[in-house]
């Protein structure tokens, strides 16, 4: 399986996902300004991975030699955590994961602060340090729990009659990559080829950033899995050819609102609409932490705008074979000069067009109002 994160005793270490797929080279974070620039700049993208990144860059900082803030009182250093987690929110405004996880730790760190006797904030900073490293192992396993229950959800609902196997659909990138390991929307994926019941996977290439042409297609041909790249144009035609038979659609979740409202990345809206209109079944999957009860829909959901450049340009090798350090990137423009650009990030879909919300204690579907509750999802033990 793909590593896009290591950590080791304040060393941590994410995959370049700028370089991908052509170059998978590691770059260190020691700070958290070398998180924020990360995130900001998408080294580093996909909201569960994102949170983690940003968790263990302020542990490293914590750990390092230099840092002489370990020698300060209880709340002092609390304070000191608490300005850093302010700070590192501040990068990507529409992944709650990022600002959920802040708010849970520094909670765990004042806590801590008023518990710990002496003079020496030691034991504070530790509190924070291995919460954020727990939250790798956590990650992880809430990752499989969806793969298993999006796949088995699918195969009992979006599969016809007698049908073994299924073609399903998915956006932006979900996997590895994109979380500790494993993966959400892609984790369903693999859950579906693991049990042998995945016939094709398809991916639209999702402009302008490519991360599905870049990032899933690469995570799909390293474990092997049959898969065929769309553009985004495609997908109409796609779930209206019937000799492909595409029979889900599942994405992952930046943001769920109370109401089931999602924001994911920018497309995933007009998937949606064409599910609903071709009777194929959508899907979000996404831990519990993406699920924003204080959101009450998503017209409460701030929406990211991104740089021009990412649509008036490409970026991709210009010579030289795949895969090798020798790969030069370079960037061409691929628009007319002067033009004007809209580039969110992300858009909204809303809750009536989504079939189920896959999580790691399982699918929740509209009850018989009509709605989402997703607050029934939290009477589950979580991070708190």
């Amino acid at each position: 399986m793909l590593q896009a994160i290591k950590y080791s005793e304040g060393n941590l270490e994410i995959l370049d996902q700028l370089q991908l797929p052509f170059v998978e080279t590691y770059i260190p974070i020691r700070t958290t300004e070398d998180g924020w620039h990360a995130i900001k700049d998408m080294k580093v993208r996909g909201a569960p991975a994102i949170a983690i990144v940003a968790m263990l860059s302020l542990a490293s900082e914590l750990l390092a030699p230099d840092n002489e803030v370990l020698q300060q009182t209880p709340e002092e250093v609390h304070q000191y955590i608490s300005a850093k987690l302010d700070y590192l929110v501040t990068s990507r405004p529409t992944a709650v994961n990022l600002s959920d996880a802040a708010r849970k730790l520094e909670k765990r760190v004042s806590n801590r602060a008023k518990e710990v006797p002496g003079p020496l904030g030691r034991e504070v900073a530790d509190t924070f340090i291995q919460s954020a490293v727990a939250m790798l192992g956590n990650d992880l396993e809430d990752n499989q729990r969806i793969g298993h229950n999006g796949a088995e959800w699918i195969a009992s609902y979006a599969a016809k009659p007698g049908q073994a196997q299924v073609a399903v659909l998915t956006h932006c990138n979900t996997g590895s990559l994109a979380t500790s390991g494993y993966g959400t929307a892609l984790g369903v994926v693999r859950s579906l080829a693991s049990k042998n019941k995945l016939r094709h996977a398809y991916c639209t290439e999702t402009r302008p950033y490519n991360q599905g042409s870049r990032l899933t297609a690469f995570e799909l041909v390293h474990d092997k899995i049959p898969a065929t790249l769309i553009t985004d144009s495609m997908a109409a035609a796609l779930l209206a050819d019937t000799d492909k038979g595409v029979n889900a659609i599942v994405v992952g979740a930046d943001r769920v609102a109370a109401n089931g409202d999602t924001a994911n990345k920018i497309g995933t809206y007009a998937l949606a609409v064409l599910a609903k209109h071709h009777g194929v079944k959508f899907l979000v999957a996404a831990p519990r932490t993406t699920i924003d009860l204080d959101t009450k829909s998503g017209n409460d959901i701030i929406i990211e705008q991104r740089p021009a450049s990412e649509v008036t340009s490409i970026k991709g090798p210009r010579d030289g074979p795949e895969g090798t350090g020798n790969v030069s990137i370079e960037t061409v423009k691929i628009a007319a000069p002067g033009i004007n650009v809209w580039n969110p990030a992300f858009d909204i879909t809303p809750s009536a067009l989504i079939d189920g919300i896959v999580t790691e204690v399982g699918v929740m579907e509209k009850g018989v109002d009509g709605q989402y509750h997703l607050d029934g999802l939290f009477d589950e033990p979580t991070l708190s």
